[in-house]
């Protein structure tokens, strides 16, 4: 699950542009955040010289287009916050990338910081207002931040990750921002199922519990407690089903009573209908369109047209799929070969640009050698160093790499034909990508839409909300 934000930022008054941009992308890639820098990625643009390359873009749209505008959005930030627990920084950076990439279309330079220095991983994305090709800037549309929410849910069903279920405009939903975390309500529901977990036999020990932790309880008309670093006290009924007063309550009555229940052997779990091999995708999906049953239609069809899942079951006729579970097993498959695909074609260019950086040090070190031979001969003479410096220096950074390369270093030739074989392979991977991302996002799409109207993820969330309560 990731909860998503666009905001669009302005130059702050009494500050230059450049300084209001180094602002922005020092705090995005603060060391302390990224671990030393480890979790930062980009796309045309270097995070060194991100705030120089952005400045040069803006000046290169004043002279193309003439225009000067005043006011004007600097860049757009994106902040993406992960569930905790459900994912690694890497992974999460990858996600970042990804949603940049296809939010943008790849016509905007931006960079991703992936912060780890609170329970929820998070991504920082900046990326510049102004067009690679400088000659425009980005469109901030109508509900542009509800379409970057779609696509990240898109993403992270691409990545095996919850998503967030879609909001009407204008939704009072809390997202837990980085800014924010865990609410005090939530820290005190966490605290009160640790209490719980101690066995209190009456809702006073339980109280007791509560204070160990540091709470301090308030007795009247309605109970109430404080935590560290609260202004306010926050009463038991206002915290949801499963605990509030009466509720808690009522798990004491027959402890207090000495008539607590022995405790059951756990009931077999029965298995979802949809999970029934008798249960066909689409000749009962297609009877619970028609008869309107179903625990999730009535608000799956109030956001969702029919028509998506209809064209999921002509879909489901095309490859042959009649079971849920043969619709599980294609979309994970499809998730995992796009994963591989990804890091095959990261690997594949790691590779070239390896390659070329030897193919440099050859050229290098060519270009440079007759200077390099006339200083030896000059007796390494200051004036021809200070005359010649940039080749001296760069013709002995070249003959350091072909000291520090275990073996004998390739050839020109070689490294060309193995350049030629590596980007050959790079392009095949890259053309199955392509046909993989299309039957994932199809694959995930149809599941999605089919496990709305199964209500599947409201019937784990009410599960989920009947163990929390007991």
């Amino acid at each position: 699950m990731a909860a998503t934000r666009l905001i669009s930022l302005h130059m702050n008054k009494g500050r230059t542009l450049a300084k209001c941009l180094k602002d922005r992308t020092d705090y995005e890639m603060n060391p302390d955040k990224t671990e030393k820098g480890k979790y930062i990625s980009s796309y045309a643009c270097d995070p060194k010289t991100v705030v120089e390359e952005f400045l040069l873009s803006k000046r290169e749209y004043e002279q193309k287009t003439g225009k000067h505008p005043k006011n004007d959005v600097i860049a757009y930030q994106i902040r993406q916050s992960f569930k905790p627990g459900e994912i690694t920084p890497e992974k999460a950076n990858k996600i970042g990338y990804e949603t940049a990439m296809r939010f943008t279309k790849g016509d905007h330079a931006f960079m991703v910081s992936t912060h780890t220095d609170k329970a929820h991983i998070h991504n920082h994305i900046i990326f510049n207002s102004t067009a690679l090709s400088g000659d425009r800037k980005f469109k901030d549309f109508l509900l542009s931040g509800m379409a970057l929410g779609r696509l990240s849910n898109l993403i992270c069903m691409e990545n095996g990750l919850s998503v967030i279920a879609p909001q009407p405009y204008h939704s009072k939903t809390t997202y837990i921002h980085e800014e924010r975390g865990p609410t005090f309500r939530d820290k005190l529901r966490e605290s009160i199922d640790v209490a719980l977990s101690k066995r209190p036999g009456s809702f006073d020990e339980l109280l007791s519990e509560l204070s160990k932790q540091g709470y301090e309880i308030k007795r009247g008309k309605h109970i109430s407690v404080r935590g560290n670093g609260q202004q306010r006290f926050i009463r038991f009924r206002s915290l949801g089903d499963g605990y509030t007063e009466i509720d808690l309550q009522k798990k004491f009555e027959g402890i207090e009573k000495g008539t607590a229940p022995k405790e059951e052997t756990p009931k077999k779990t029965e298995k979802p209908f949809y999970r029934d091999e008798k249960f066909d995708l689409l000749i009962n999906i297609q009877d619970i369109i028609a008869q309107g049953k179903g625990p999730g239609y009535e608000m799956w069809a109030k956001k969702f047209n029919v028509k998506n899942v209809m064209k999921a079951i002509l879909f489901f006729q095309e490859k042959g799929l009649r079971t849920y579970a043969e619709l599980e097993k294609m979309a994970g498959d499809t998730s995992d070969r796009f994963s591989q695909l990804s890091d095959d074609i990261k690997g594949y260019e790691s590779k070239l640009k390896k390659i070329s950086e030897q193919k440099k040090v050859i050229k290098d070190y060519s270009s440079t050698k007759e200077i390099y031979q006339q200083y030896r001969q000059s007796g390494y003479n200051r004036k021809f160093f200070e005359e010649h410096k940039e080749e001296i220096m760069t013709h002995k950074a070249a003959k350091d790499a072909f000291d520090k390369y275990q073996g004998k270093f390739p050839s020109y030739k070689e490294l060309s034909a193995e350049y030629d074989r590596v980007l050959s392979k790079k392009r095949a991977a890259y053309a199955e990508y392509k046909e993989v991302r299309k039957d994932m996002q199809t694959y995930q799409t149809a599941k999605y839409d089919i496990d709305q109207i199964l209500g599947i993820g409201k019937e784990q969330e009410q599960n989920k909300n009947r163990e929390r309560s007991r």
